[in-house]
């Protein structure tokens, strides 16, 4: 199986720009080091306003720096949130183009609705709509990223005319496509689009069993009709990690960060207020610490040989990637790294024993339904050229009106701003030059 790293960038209160700086730093130098012990995917997520739980909030500037640290892992978005009162689609295209360009085709496409009342109200997104908003702008931009030009697109949460997205991405058709996950229905959902399942809900390996089998019945079914213009046809699930040659020193390490990660998110989703720029996250978490119940990602944590159990139990159920969570609360940067290297060492070459023949085998198997499934999209027309009508710009505009426009300095500067067009002074004189 393949494995990859969930970073939040938590920050417990009392916070500050030279915290958060030195946790960024810390990712950086974790991922960087996790590329060369071999993990396949970096993972980042996007929240707004999430004080304490996340300060995540422009994970395209990250991987982009990441990009130039690390030479062979995925880099991905986990998830970038698509409604486009929050992300414009144009502007999504922009950069997944652009970070697929910067890190030479490694870019992997996580995309999502959003959640909880602060982000979603933050930006003016009614919730009852989100999953539409989500669907609209999804596919809208997957088609950005392969036609040229983008014919335009009149819709009910956004609308704009003909228009050519540059850069376009190095992977072809598009970057792989994922989509978030927490429960049975949306990963049904995911499969049913032909997209990759980001579980980010802990799951024992028997449940995890029961929605591999449903989700790949789903992509070998007429129900699979991609959103995009491939299919990725894979599933990932999230599980804490802290590994030790101690299994107590594992637990004192792990445990109480998990347990933030759990309490918080659950703060801002189900239970919590938050009055903003007053977060109290952290202090009501310590309160509530000694309730909280352990659940089944604390599998993760432990001796190599325990933790091995673990992630092979999910291999052997099917599933393609163990997402690891372990920056959370106030993780210690030495002890991550430390639990990075054991895991690469003592576990990491155990579980990819036959990836290889495993991968594929199961491209070869999926191959024809895969074909079948892009044959059902439905995708929308190309333009011819005469069809495209052109953007005049501003200053023809004015002109065109009777109103002169002089672009025209003085001063010098040694660039020479062309105001009015030469090949159309050159046409109309009969003495002039030739046009060829």
């Amino acid at each position: 199986m393949q494995f990859g790293l969930f970073y939040e960038h938590q920050s417990p209160a009392p916070f500050s720009p030279e915290r958060d700086c030195h946790t960024m730093q810390n990712a950086l130098n974790e991922l960087e080091l996790a590329d060369k012990l071999g993990y396949d995917y970096a993972w980042l997520v996007e929240h707004h306003f999430l004080e304490e739980y996340s300060h995540s909030s422009a994970p395209e500037v990250f991987l982009g720096a990441l990009s130039q640290r690390t030479k062979r892992m995925r880099l991905g978005h986990g998830i970038c949130v698509m409604p486009p009162a929050i992300n414009h689609p144009v502007r999504v295209a922009e950069r997944i183009a652009t970070l697929d360009l910067l890190s030479n085709g490694r870019v992997d496409w996580g995309t999502g609705e959003g959640g909880t009342a602060l982000e979603l109200e933050g930006f003016d997104v009614n919730v009852d709509e989100k999953k539409d908003m989500w669907r609209e702008a999804t596919e809208q931009c997957a088609n950005m990223l392969v036609m040229n030009p983008y014919p335009g697109y009149e819709g009910k949460y956004f609308s704009m005319p003909t228009r050519n997205i540059v850069p376009k991405p190095l992977q072809r058709p598009h970057p792989p496509l994922w989509v978030a996950c927490s429960r049975r229905d949306t990963i049904l959902a995911a499969a049913r689009n032909g997209m990759g399942a980001l579980v980010f809900g802990f799951a024992a390996p028997e449940q995890a069993g029961k929605w591999v089998q449903e989700y790949y019945d789903i992509i070998k079914s007429d129900e699979c009709v991609p959103i995009g213009h491939s299919v990725n046809a894979n599933l990932a699930i999230v599980t804490a990690l802290s590994v030790n040659e101690d299994e107590q020193e594992a637990i004192d390490r792990g445990s109480q960060g998990f347990k933030f990660f759990g309490y918080s998110l659950g703060y801002y989703s189900s239970f919590g207020q938050t009055k903003p720029g007053h977060s109290e996250v952290w202090e009501k978490f310590l309160k509530a610490e000694s309730a909280i119940a352990d659940n089944h990602g604390n599998g993760g944590i432990g001796t190599p040989d325990q933790v091995y159990e673990h992630c092979q139990a999910y291999a052997d159920v099917g599933v393609d990637q163990i997402i690891f969570v372990q920056q959370t609360g106030p993780a210690n940067h030495e002890h991550i790294v430390d639990s990075l290297t054991l895991f690469a060492d003592k576990c990491m070459p155990r579980l990819k024993v036959g990836e290889e023949e495993r991968l594929a085998k199961k491209q070869a198997e999926l191959a024809p339904y895969i074909e079948a499934a892009l044959a059902r999209k439905k995708r929308m027309p190309e333009l011819v050229k005469d069809e495209i009508e052109d953007v005049v710009s501003f200053g023809q505009r004015k002109k065109n009106e009777g109103e002169y426009v002089n672009f025209r300095s003085d001063r010098g500067g040694g660039v020479a701003v062309v105001a009015d067009d030469p090949l159309a002074a050159v046409a109309n004189d009969p003495k002039g030059p030739k046009i060829v």
